[in-house]
């Protein structure tokens, strides 16, 4: 068992494994840990969705339906590959399973499958599986016919390696919820012990992005306005970097301007900054328009001189 990465480390590890990865806004504080232990961990466990559309599935497993509120896993794995991170902490996706599937996954003592599990949400002898487990939810409508495009069995490799590698973990610690549950028959259309085999493959070998499409070179990195400072936002600053903010505040869908964005602060910048921030999910006094490091930095202004 292992302390759960954070959330720098987690998306750290998806991408060194060439993982292509979305941030939803606030995943990395969005989490149900108020409900429960969130560690020490144990393994991956993968599942379905029953449902199809990447969009929606991301708004559903971040936010949960009546009766179990979200987040519903850490990441959402989408048809064309991409992983959308919704949680970075404990999440509604594993709940009660067998404590002897937990035993043989903890020592990855078992062979082709961890032994049948006998117990489920609610049963006398459950163990909270939520607590033990990273979890990723898997576009998918369940039904054995849907089918799981290459880009996203690719994907599922790539993130339980990932965690795997970051743990120092064997493919064995990778699971279904079918084998976790004997209520669950999810993932639903490809088998669990062929996936531990690509991941032990993956794992054998030092971890590579995929290769660059031939003669493309490695483009150079903007160079982005650092934080000014709080103090900087204020009715008689007039600069060209209040501008740049404000047209990537603009391209972010964040518009409170009638006219501009121009470059003396004003309150339309400050309505502007605040939808900024509650599309990044901060909340309250987190969320008045002025303008924090954090904020800034996800909002990657270029420089101005």
């Amino acid at each position: 068992m292992a302390t759960p990465l954070t959330a720098d480390r987690l998306l750290a590890a998806l991408r060194a494994e060439g993982v292509t990865v979305v941030e939803h806004p606030g995943w990395r504080t969005h989490d149900r840990n108020g409900a429960g232990a969130w560690g020490p961990v144990t393994g991956v466990m993968i599942h379905h969705t029953v449902s199809s559309g990447t969009a929606s599935t991301v708004a559903m497993c971040s936010d949960g339906y009546t009766g179990l509120p979200g987040p519903l896993c850490h990441g959402v794995i989408a048809k064309d590959g991409t992983v959308h991170l919704v949680s970075a902490g404990r999440a509604n996706h594993a709940g009660g399973g067998d404590p002897s599937v937990l035993k043989a996954v903890a020592g990855e003592t078992y062979g082709d499958r961890p032994p049948a599990p006998r117990a489920h949400q609610g049963s006398p002898n459950a163990v909270d599986g939520n607590s033990r487990f990273y979890g990723f939810e898997c576009v998918n409508l369940g039904n054995g016919a849907d089918p799981w495009p290459a880009a996203q069995l690719d994907a599922i490799e790539r993130v339980s390696a990932a965690l795997c590698r970051a743990h120092g973990w064997g493919a064995k610690s990778v699971i279904g919820h079918l084998e976790w549950s004997d209520w669950k028959s999810d993932p639903k259309g490809f088998g669990m012990p062929v996936m531990r085999r690509r991941v032990q493959t993956r794992l054998n070998k030092a971890p590579a992005r995929p290769a660059p499409a031939p003669g493309a070179g490695k483009p150079a990195a903007p160079r982005l306005q650092p934080f000014p400072g709080t103090s900087f936002f204020r009715a008689e600053t007039s600069s060209p970097v209040i501008t740049a903010m404000g047209r990537r505040l603009v391209a972010e869908g964040c518009s409170a301007y009638a006219v501009g964005p121009g470059p003396r602060w004003s309150e339309a910048d400050r309505r502007s900054y605040a939808k900024w921030q509650h599309k990044l999910g901060f909340r309250g006094s987190d969320a008045d328009g002025v303008p924090g490091a954090v904020s800034w930095n996800a909002l990657k202004v270029p420089y101005t001189r």
